[in-house]
């Protein structure tokens, strides 16, 4: 691992159990972030997205769910192997999490401020006082002109995206080395998600804090992040630089994903979509994950499951079009 490498996730695997089953919901998961680097995962709702994140902060939902292989190595320490009282400790000051609805991540019986000051107090010793000036400082910094009155008000006084705001500001106090964000704008409209987005943007190069961002949304990916990790059934498919995802997709899903989104050149009537669902993690099918759902499909991807090949030095794909063997035929299936 560099030494500029933040996060360094190997063969991630995370499994609920029912009964005498498991079921795989994050399977065989690699990617790294680096410092000040923005990492997007994205994917339909069901990929894996937000359990993968869960699992690197190790907030799996226990008893039935559990982290069951893997690495997850964050300043140089496995934390899949780190028990309860140091996870505390990293847990929102090492690594912070913006939650995809803040009101259920918000206290509703605390005031802003309180709940501001636990953290900053909890993490590093700081007096009461301090930590209100801190946290005063710190709503400033994500746009509060008023921020004495904010540490004084509850969570449902404020609208959505002052929620968010709030979170931001709570994540970033203590000035976490990571920062994971799950669907940070999906609630908030069109003028406020600018704002977040902007605002996370601007907060990252301040405080140089690399970013994971978990988005369904390929227009915020656009907007903030350099590098992409597309997820389906719980798996990796594909990683490349934002560009090379925009302008050259390897995976049949990942080129699907871009093709349903709304386009303003041309006299498009209608948008693409994908098929079907994502397969539930009970119901997924034979080989390829993606096969049911898939114009590409080959006899081999009923068969065999795809390994994660590197195409190059920056970009992985998992789907036979791209292995040696196989490459030929899918190619001409695919221009067919």
């Amino acid at each position: 691992m560099s030494e500029d490498t933040v996060l360094d996730v190997r063969h991630l695997k995370t499994s609920f159990f029912s009964k005498k089953t498991e079921l795989p919901v994050v399977d065989d998961v690699s990617f790294s972030v680096k410092k000040g680097e923005t990492l997007a995962i994205v994917g339909e709702s069901g990929s894996g997205k937000s359990m993968t994140s869960l699992s690197i902060m190790r907030l799996v939902p226990s008893p039935n769910g559990k982290i069951v292989g893997g690495e997850v190595f964050f300043n140089g320490k496995d934390l899949v192997q780190q028990n309860d009282k140091t996870m505390y400790k990293v847990r929102g000051n090492d690594i912070s999490m913006i939650f995809q609805e803040p009101m259920t991540s918000l206290n509703p019986v605390y005031t802003i401020g309180e709940q501001i000051r636990e953290q900053l107090i909890y993490h590093q010793k700081i007096s009461k006082r301090e930590a209100h000036q801190i946290g005063i400082e710190m709503l400033q910094t994500v746009g509060f002109s008023r921020a004495n009155d904010i540490m004084k008000d509850y969570p449902h006084r404020l609208s959505g995206g002052m929620r968010q705001r709030v979170m931001i500001a709570m994540a970033l106090s203590n000035n976490p080395k990571l920062l994971i964000a799950d669907e940070p704008t999906t609630a908030l409209d069109v003028t406020v998600q600018a704002q977040i987005l902007d605002l996370m943007r601007k907060l990252s190069k301040e405080y140089d804090s690399a970013i994971i961002l978990i988005t369904h949304d390929l227009g915020v990916v656009a907007e903030l992040a350099e590098r992409v990790v597309v997820m389906y059934g719980g798996q990796v498919v594909e990683e490349a630089s934002i560009e090379d995802i925009f302008d050259d997709p390897l995976h049949p899903y990942t080129e699907g994903l871009l093709n349903s989104i709304p386009k303003i050149e041309g006299t498009q009537e209608r948008l693409d979509s994908i098929p079907g669902t994502v397969p539930t993690p009970d119901n997924l099918p034979v080989g390829c994950n993606f096969v049911t759902r898939c114009p590409y499909a080959m006899e081999i991807c009923k068969q065999e499951e795809p390994t994660l090949i590197d195409k190059d030095s920056s970009r992985k794909v998992r789907c036979y079009l791209h292995e040696e063997g196989v490459k030929n035929h899918g190619q001409q299936h695919r221009s067919s």
